[in-house]
């Protein structure tokens, strides 16, 4: 088998070619249809995360050792079992589920294994998709896909249950009040993709690219606004019509939080989901004055994910702009990516 692992974080991906592994227990050998290119693969990457004020998260921090093969946005077809892996047969194509806890832990046991502080998350702690297999540790990550294409699915193992599990956060007022969603790279896309499934009234969506606000406005978005202009909350609210109930943010800057709190009614939620970096001072008289949420979301249970494929199945909602590459282009995918320049999705195939 081969995959592009980070093998020194800032230095390109490189090449490995190992034996495809023996499925051991309860595992499964997926054959790798297709992997999305995620954000997140950046920090993992590059080693760390910015957590403002001059301090770092290193990869090593996190439990994260290399080489590491990243690719948590996975499709594989069944092509082996293990002797007590039940529950899918050779042949099937299903849609991994990446974000695996201990199992053991109250998190995991309540269905919140996004959550568990012992993760063992696939492409992030387990070699991922950007292979051409993958080992699954139990069949019940693996989610049937339908009729969805391979390429069409693999996204949701993230990019969407993770803007799912943000909407349901915000979903007292997703159908009767405009969202603000702050970001329209791959996330941002989806999200608003999957707002018309869920039957919101729409979003106002910002973000600092002119080429991406563009592709929101394709999109479908109320309106859209410069999120660096100075009077960009004025915007946001000129085109809500007063202040926002809800706003979920999907660059987790300190620039783009303060947007989303400044652009917040009395009694508002604002939703934070990206992982950019940064710090954001605030009042904390505020908080009572305002009445305001402040809320984080990580990607999404194993219950959401397999809610969003039903959703997915039977709206099915348009499909966010992807960019098919090959895996050989891994390097060239995620560079780009990093540089701005991926509009949508890019989903790597072997």
């Amino acid at each position: 088998m081969i995959s592009y692992d980070v093998a020194e974080c800032g230095c390109p991906l490189k090449l490995f070619e190992r034996p495809t592994p023996t499925p051991q227990g309860t595992e499964v050998l997926l054959r790798v249809l297709a992997a999305g290119v995620c954000h997140s693969d950046i920090h993992f990457w590059d080693g760390v995360y910015d957590m403002g004020g001059g301090k770092q998260l290193k990869l090593t921090e996190r439990g994260i050792t290399l080489p590491l093969t990243m690719g948590h946005e996975s499709v594989g077809e069944v092509i082996a079992l293990g002797p007590d892996a039940r529950g899918v047969k050779i042949g099937d194509r299903r849609l991994v589920y990446p974000w695996i806890g201990c199992g053991q832990c109250p998190v995991c046991t309540r269905g919140e294994e996004n959550l568990c502080t012992k993760p063992k998350f696939i492409g992030v702690h387990r070699p991922g998709g950007y292979s051409d297999h993958l080992i699954v540790p139990h069949a019940r990550y693996l989610m049937e896909i339908g009729s969805l294409s391979p390429e069409e699915a693999a996204p949701l193992a993230c990019s969407g249950v993770t803007t799912f599990s943000a909407l349901k956060k915000v979903e007292a007022t997703l159908k009767t009040e405009p969202t603000l969603i702050i970001g329209a790279g791959g996330l941002g896309l989806m999200c608003l993709s999957l707002m018309k499934a869920m039957g919101a009234k729409g979003a106002i969506v910002a973000d600092i690219d002119p080429a991406k606000r563009e592709a929101a406005t394709k999109a479908g978005a109320l309106a859209t606004v410069d999120a660096k202009s100075p009077d960009a909350v004025k915007q946001v609210m000129e085109a809500a019509g007063g202040p926002i109930w809800a706003a979920i943010d999907l660059v987790g800057a300190e620039s783009s939080a303060r947007l989303g709190i400044d652009s917040l009614v009395k009694g508002g939620k604002l939703v934070i989901v990206g992982l950019y970096g940064g710090a954001v001072t605030i009042s904390t008289p505020l908080f009572p004055m305002k009445a305001m949420t402040i809320q984080g979301s990580y990607v999404g249970s194993p219950s959401e994910l397999q809610e969003l494929l039903n959703l997915v199945q039977k709206a099915r909602p348009p499909r966010i702009p992807m960019t098919i590459r090959p895996l050989r282009e891994a390097n060239a995918a995620i560079t780009d990516l990093k540089a701005g320049r991926q509009i949508g999705r890019a989903i790597l195939v072997p």
